[in-house]
């Protein structure tokens, strides 16, 4: 994947995909690899890639996104039938929604838009639902049968395909998914330092999961799965709100910019965004732009620190504020964290915090913590805090280099023994962890620091008056359930086959058991005997694989490791004084 290239709509890769002959879809891989590498040069609306010393390809792309397949154009001697206009739209980002769909919205798309409860068309799906729900999950199935290794250009396609007929069905959640898994998977082909194997794990479970229970949903739930397109914005007359911090965004589908999370003078919540197509550059730079509510010079920078009277004021189900003509606002004054209305924010107690991301509600977390040390695990270095007696994990709130979060992190880890007043993301887990978004200044408690914008010094830190707290790494006994999980990753990264040796986990199962985990134990089992079920014809040749019986083992695994794995996040985080079960 190219972020050089504009974004192309999923059902222009798929009909350019569908119209390759057979012989050029098998060279489409290495067509899409080629052309990644050649030179692309933007002039306005149109990039040009060189395919070679005298072929040039166009892509015009008026907003930045490509919504027609005659928007491709090449110049060599097979087109329009030729593999570079195919391989330009498989190289180039997902667009998951057309231009137009994002001028009218009141705030820009994030990587997936939250569902809410509304008013649904129908208490049960409509027949297109329910063939498109069934075609997606057919779609996602034969990827997550493949494998990243497996899943090339034409098997995302017929994902995209799936994906576009899911949107134009009223599935936007589903369909929002599905260009997350294909997002993942060409991270992962690319080898993109960005791509991670829990996130393609998660929208391949999220996928599965959508358009399995969707034919059979009704009411509310129906709602949920079928998601939303926009977000709708409702009155809420005048607002006092005050900054808590901002943050940036870098989303897999092409999307950047910045959130200023604030407050009102009930403790609720909003967040003010600016998230349009980009990469880091556009992150790291939003913070300075103006925000975009009434007429306000404020920067996102400067309203995470001071404040906004706002008449007028519309808000959606999870808490963006709107920007429409009709809303007016004037710079106000903020206060600090340990000042009403945002201290009270800190006073909820932290079992109650964590319930309530648990359920459904914001993720944030306000926490006071003394630094104690570091300590190193599977997912990189992390900063241990005491929360209460409680031995927290803290990590970088995201892991782009360009974003200054590692940095801070490794700062504030020589700030032993600070007691600090933070904003952090639940980590759902075993363990109590969280990924760190904002702390107090460690040399100034009137002052913050937004870790992911803001760049500390080492003069920041206080000066030391007592010798450093030892460096302790806390030793836990875990539940096995990694056991499961880890089958779970291997299947979305090497397919089915990783899992197809007969016995290879019998020894894992036995152990589930023995520890009192008969239902993980069971599933491992079910998992092995799908990726092992080859059925051969009369001559001894062997049929297609089940992919439907291996996605709903898969699916029925992983669904259980997220639940687990939840019941014992909310266990941990409640586990303060107490000694965790032994587990061997």
């Amino acid at each position: 994947m190219s972020p050089d290239l504009p974004r192309v709509t999923p059902s222009v890769t798929a009909e350019l995909v569908e119209a390759l002959s057979p012989r050029l879809r098998k060279r489409l891989d290495a067509g899409v690899a080629k052309l990644a590498a050649r030179p692309a040069v933007q002039d306005g609306d149109t990039v040009r890639i060189a395919v070679d010393d005298d072929t040039d390809l166009e892509m015009h792309a008026p907003g930045g996104v490509v919504t027609g397949t005659d928007a491709i154009r090449c110049g060599c001697l097979l087109a329009p039938d030729c593999l570079h206009r195919a391989a330009a739209a498989c190289a180039a980002p997902v667009a998951d929604r057309a231009p137009a769909a994002d001028a009218v919205t009141e705030s820009a798309p994030s990587d997936k838009d939250a569902p809410w409860e509304a008013e649904a068309a129908a208490d049960t799906a409509t027949a297109e639902q329910r063939t498109a729900a069934q075609a997606l999950y057919a779609a996602a199935a034969i990827v997550l049968d493949a494998g990243t290794d497996g899943a090339g250009a034409v098997l995302q396609a017929e994902l995209l395909r799936a994906a576009h007929t899911a949107r134009l069905a009223g599935l936007p959640r589903a369909s929002a998914e599905a260009v997350s898994v294909v997002t993942a998977v060409r991270a992962a082909r690319s080898a993109d330092p960005a791509y991670r194997l829990a996130d393609l794990v998660g929208a391949h479970r999220d996928v599965l999961g959508i358009a399995h229970r969707l034919p059979h949903a009704t009411g509310a739930d129906l709602a949920r799965l079928r998601g939303t397109a926009r977000q709708p914005y409702r009155p809420d007359g005048s607002l006092r709100l005050y900054g808590l911090f901002s943050e940036p965004v870098l989303t897999a589908t092409g999307y950047a910019g910045a959130v200023t999370w604030t407050a009102d003078t009930e403790g609720r919540l909003q967040t003010v965004s600016d998230v349009a197509p980009g990469g880091p550059g556009r992150a790291t730079g939003a913070a300075d732009r103006a925000v975009r509510i009434g007429d306000t010079a404020l920067t996102h920078r400067e309203l995470s620190r001071a404040g906004l009277a706002v008449s007028g004021a519309t808000i959606s189900p999870t808490g963006r504020l709107g920007a429409g003509a009709g809303v007016r606002a004037v710079r106000a004054s903020g206060v600090t964290w340990h000042d009403e209305p945002l201290a009270r924010l800190w006073a909820v107690p932290v079992a109650q915090q964590v319930a309530r991301a648990l359920d459904g509600g914001h993720d944030l977390l306000f926490l006071d913590v003394t630094l104690t040390g570091t300590a190193r695990g599977t997912t990189g270095d992390c900063l241990l805090a005491d929360c209460d007696g409680l031995t927290l994990r803290l990590t970088t709130g995201h892991d782009n280099p360009a974003l200054p979060y590692r940095d801070n992190l490794r700062l504030l880890a020589a700030a032993r023994g600070s007691r600090l007043r933070i904003i952090a993301r639940l980590a759902p887990g075993p363990l109590p962890r969280a990924l760190l978004l904002a702390t107090q200044h460690p040399g100034d408690p009137t002052a913050r620091t937004d870790l992911g914008l803001d760049r500390l010094q080492h003069a920041d830190l206080p000066a030391r008056t007592t010798p450093p707290l030892p460096a302790v790494t806390p030793t836990v006994d875990e539940a096995p359930l990694h056991l499961l999980r880890r089958r779970v990753h291997q299947a979305v990264s090497g397919g089915r086959r990783v899992l197809a040796f007969p016995g290879s986990g019998a020894a894992d199962s036995a152990r589930l058991r023995r520890l009192g985990l008969a239902t993980a134990g069971d599933l491992l089992d079910d998992l092995h005997d799908a990726a092992a079920d080859r059925s051969r014809d009369a001559f001894g040749r062997l049929l297609p694989a089940d992919t439907d019986r291996f996605a709903r083992a898969w699916l029925a695994a992983a669904v259980y490791t997220d639940e687990v794995e939840r019941s014992l996040c909310a266990a941990a985080w409640t586990a303060t004084g107490q000694t965790a079960p032994a587990f061997r």
